[in-house]
């Protein structure tokens, strides 16, 4: 059986810092209760070590969608089911809606109890407030990446395509992910069907190509 979780949280910060620390995988563990590490191995690739109900597990992660300002997807690879995506809506200039949705197969006694008693709603949503208490502390993003992943199925091709290594993005456009296959790393929420849920009311701003270095 399938859990399924969807919350929504407003933070009062522009779209695009929202979405900009959303890219920044490595910072997940601060605010994701049972993110233990996430490692980006290339631009969709990233590694996870979590801890569910006192069991350790680590998979691999497809980055399957990834749009400026609306929305990141991901999709586990191998034997644990686990995918999600994250969008962004622009209430105002300074307030943003982030809506997360996630899928996964609960494995063993204590993931299957959990899931039926809604802990998994409950884990979901206090990472959200989290997130909230995060960014607008800071008020800014620890990095960013502004590149496109289209969905396999989507036309065209994708813009702003990284760099990999250590080093800085475009000049003025702020640091962002760090080198591959070195600390944690990031989700990405949403629907794994790819189904949106609307765009911002807002034009996304041009992508900026490469990875910077640091950050969520």
């Amino acid at each position: 059986m399938t859990s399924t979780v969807q919350e929504s949280i407003e933070v009062h910060v522009p779209i695009r810092t929202a979405y900009n620390q959303w890219t920044q995988f490595e910072s997940f563990p601060q605010f994701m209760d049972g993110v233990e590490t996430i490692s980006q191995l290339d631009d969709t690739h990233t590694h996870w070590k979590v801890k569910v109900g006192g069991q350790e597990r680590e998979f691999d992660a497809t980055i399957t969608e990834q749009l400026p300002d609306e929305r990141v997807a991901w999709k586990s690879a191998g034997g644990t089911t686990h995918a999600g995506v994250v969008t962004f809506h622009r209430l105002g200039d300074d307030d943003t809606r982030v809506t997360v949705q996630m899928d996964w197969q609960p494995e063993g006694f204590t993931e299957k109890a959990g899931a039926a008693l809604g802990a998994d709603d409950r884990r979901v949503k206090a990472d959200l407030r989290r997130f909230k208490a995060f960014i607008e502390r800071r008020q800014s993003e620890t990095g960013s990446w502004r590149g496109e992943v289209p969905r396999p199925d989507a036309a065209g091709t994708s813009s702003g395509a990284p760099g990999y290594g250590e080093g800085a993005g475009q000049p003025g456009q702020g640091a962002g992910r760090p080198g591959y296959g070195s600390g944690a790393g990031e989700p990405g929420y949403g629907s794994p069907s790819g189904q949106g849920y609307g765009s911002p009311s807002a034009a996304p701003d041009p992508p900026t190509p490469g990875r910077p270095a640091g950050g969520w």
